[in-house]
């Protein structure tokens, strides 16, 4: 288990590929440590000699740092050992289904496994028009966004994320909005047309999250636009956006193409 003194070994580690590692890069933003925090939080690593050669981020989610093919059903080992739950495991797809091969047998079943999801990256100007309306969204406007997130969140896995009074997730929407993360477009009637939100976002990257195409709207060939604005925004944050998005969805991945996304790398996803 990491700790203070690892903390410099680790961002050197998270450095290495710091779109893949956005997630770790954030949270070191917010602790400055690689110590266990708060609800439990902790990161594992593995040296070869005095150096970190790969880690794991154990809080509500299991999220592989540089972890290889070779390394990660050893990580599945020591994180099944645990015996904690998670809710989903991301990131580099080899060390993530390498994981899984272990955590198959682990404590808990999972409800979807997405094996492959391309990675890919913007780092230059849109090449196509971006759609001028998309904006951030207003702290008054809370009430119109999280039912649009509420939305996206169902048809994308399932359930609604608001079951049982959903205090996470209403916090974290207020949260995106607060950060000036969450971006919107309304339509005729005041309804939200577009939305998506910057999910992670460090000063070396962005990643773009949540992207979702109200029905009435869809069909009219104003997705790529719409995520040329959103990438356009991104990119005054960051030199480098993001996204990853599942193989099986040809139209969004024609879509990013569109903008000028290129695919980087592969991500997977397991959610328990």
């Amino acid at each position: 288990m990491l700790d203070e003194a690892d903390t410099a070994a680790l961002r050197a580690l998270v450095s290495t590929d710091p779109v893949a590692n956005i997630f770790m890069d954030a949270q070191l933003t917010v602790t400055g440590s690689a110590r266990p925090g708060l609800g439990g939080s902790l990161v594992i690593g593995r040296f070869e000699g005095e150096l970190l050669v790969s880690a794991c981020w154990l809080g509500a989610n299991i999220v592989p740092i540089n972890i290889t093919t070779a390394d990660a059903e050893e990580f599945g080992v020591v994180v099944r050992s645990l015996n904690r739950t998670f809710a989903s495991c991301f990131g580099p797809a080899e060390a993530v289904m390498g994981m899984w091969k272990v955590l198959v047998d682990g404590p808990q079943q999972a409800f979807s496994v997405r094996a492959s999801q391309p990675l890919m990256t913007l780092t230059g100007a849109p090449v196509i028009e971006p759609i001028r309306t998309l904006r951030t969204s207003a702290a008054q406007e809370y009430e119109l966004v999280l039912p649009a997130c509420a939305l996206m969140f169902e048809e994308e896995l399932g359930y609604s994320p608001l079951t049982n009074g959903g205090s996470f997730y209403r916090s974290r929407v207020r949260s995106l909005i607060h950060s000036g993360h969450s971006l919107i477009d309304l339509d005729d009637a005041g309804e939200i047309r577009f939305k998506a939100e910057l999910g992670t976002v460090t000063t070396r990257a962005t990643q773009i999250q949540g992207v979702w195409m109200n029905p009435d709207h869809r069909g009219k060939s104003l997705a790529a636009g719409y995520m040329a604005a959103a990438a356009e925004y991104a990119l005054t944050l960051a030199p480098t956006t993001s996204l990853y998005v599942n193989d099986y969805n040809a139209p969004a991945i024609a879509t990013y193409r569109k903008v000028g996304f290129e695919t980087v790398g592969e991500f997977a996803t397991i959610l328990f």
